[in-house]
């Protein structure tokens, strides 16, 4: 679906939430493909909290402030533009198409005056080229074909639909109040009305298991969303959730669990061709504080832990099936992939040494590789490659 769209290369910073004149920015036209934008990571997501807003009742493991970092915003129009102003200033935006989002509560769950009266600030701001889409994050039991007309007259380009899990005792046990049918329904009207669809997914819920995950993954793909979001569950502080792990009745999971259920869910994603375009929570002042995580597989570089992890099983089935004699190695990656075949602290590189008695490993970027690819060169072998998205 390709829009033309005006894309600022440079921004100066608004003050006072005055809008800029045509001399103070340095705009060019371009044509984005909304779809390509995802994959290769050129979507500008500006985040906007709702604190909850709209939501019918608090699910146990949520609290909105930790993820947020911060409390409740004022959600006006001067507000809005600067925030937006401040995300996609020089060094920060890369010049993709910029998305407003509205995370954080239930959008459709709030007045109809209120979801009006800030539609229309999004509206305003892409008149003023600011940005380009809206998404909103919503509940999948909260999606009526009148409120999906209301949604495309307002030109909401994205529904994001918090699904968590499409295991109904999952559901259940988390206090969700809707159903994987719910997901089902919601999922395909968005579609059917040309919106992207997002889902959010969390791994280790109460009553999750290795099987129900994958099961979700699977149902969810059959979905044929436009793109996910996944991280593992954690525990903050204040919530039932919270209480529950206090009286040894929740067991989040280990780092190891999370990272094992996570990259199956990342290649299962790849070969469907759907981007998760989010893996991990991204880290907040609050939930750096002490007693700002109780528990759980935190890591503010989640996703680089999994696709190392990923680079690491690759390597490992390259120098198993074609490696028997050599102790020098040459393997060539995406430059955007160097850091995740190395692993955290060069770990992928110590295990690969050690465990095949090596020598020397040279790695070599090359620009023509895809993401996700790592090749092997060898002298009686030639090149051997293997993709992310064939893994198992």
């Amino acid at each position: 679906m390709g829009v033309a769209l005006l894309v600022p290369s440079r921004i100066q910073s608004l003050r006072h939430g005055v809008k800029m004149e045509a001399r103070e920015r340095y705009l060019f036209t371009t044509r984005f493909n909304y779809e390509d934008a995802l994959r290769n990571g050129s979507v500008m997501i500006v985040p906007v909290f709702l604190m909850n807003k709209g939501c019918p009742h608090r699910c146990i493991f949520c609290n909105t402030r930790q993820i947020a970092g911060k409390t409740e915003e004022p959600l006006t129009k001067d507000h809005l533009r600067r925030r937006v102003a401040r995300c996609i200033s020089p060094g920060r935006h890369a010049g993709g198409p910029v998305e407003l989002a509205f995370y954080g509560g239930n959008f459709t769950g709030m007045p109809k005056r209120e979801q009006a009266r800030l539609l229309e600030i999004t509206n305003t701001l892409m008149e003023e080229d600011l940005i380009h889409r809206v998404r909103i994050a919503t509940r999948p039991d909260d999606l009526p074909p009148d409120t999906l007309a209301f949604l495309s007259q307002h030109r909401v380009g994205t529904i994001e639909i918090g699904v968590q899990s499409m295991i109904d005792d999952v559901l259940e046990r988390s206090r969700r109040g809707h159903t994987a049918q719910d997901v089902v329904r919601s999922v395909r009207l968005a579609k059917e009305r040309g919106f992207a669809v997002s889902v959010h997914l969390m791994a280790g819920l109460p009553g999750d298991t290795e099987e129900y995950f994958a099961e979700t993954i699977r149902k969810i793909i059959a979905l044929k969303p436009d793109m996910v979001r996944l991280h593992p569950t954690l525990v903050f502080p204040e919530t039932t959730l919270a209480a529950m792990y206090t009286a040894g009745e929740y067991l989040p999971l280990t780092m190891a669990n999370a990272v094992s259920l996570c990259k199956r869910a990342l290649t299962q994603f790849d070969k469907a061709g759907i981007p998760l375009i989010r893996l991990g929570l991204q880290e907040t002042e609050l939930m750096k504080m002490p007693g700002g995580i109780l528990a759980g597989p935190f890591h503010p570089a989640f996703r680089s832990l999994v696709e190392a992890s990923i680079f690491l099983d690759m390597a490992v089935q390259l120098l198993l099936k074609y490696n028997a004699m050599e102790k020098r190695v040459c393997f060539s990656v995406c430059p955007r992939d160097i850091s995740s075949f190395r692993g955290e602290r060069n770990g992928n590189i110590h295990t690969l040494m050690t465990r095949f008695k090596l020598n020397d490993i040279t790695i070599q970027p090359d620009p023509a590789l895809e993401r996700g690819t790592l090749v092997l060169a060898l002298a009686h072998h030639g090149s051997q490659q293997l993709r992310r998205m064939d893994q198992n």
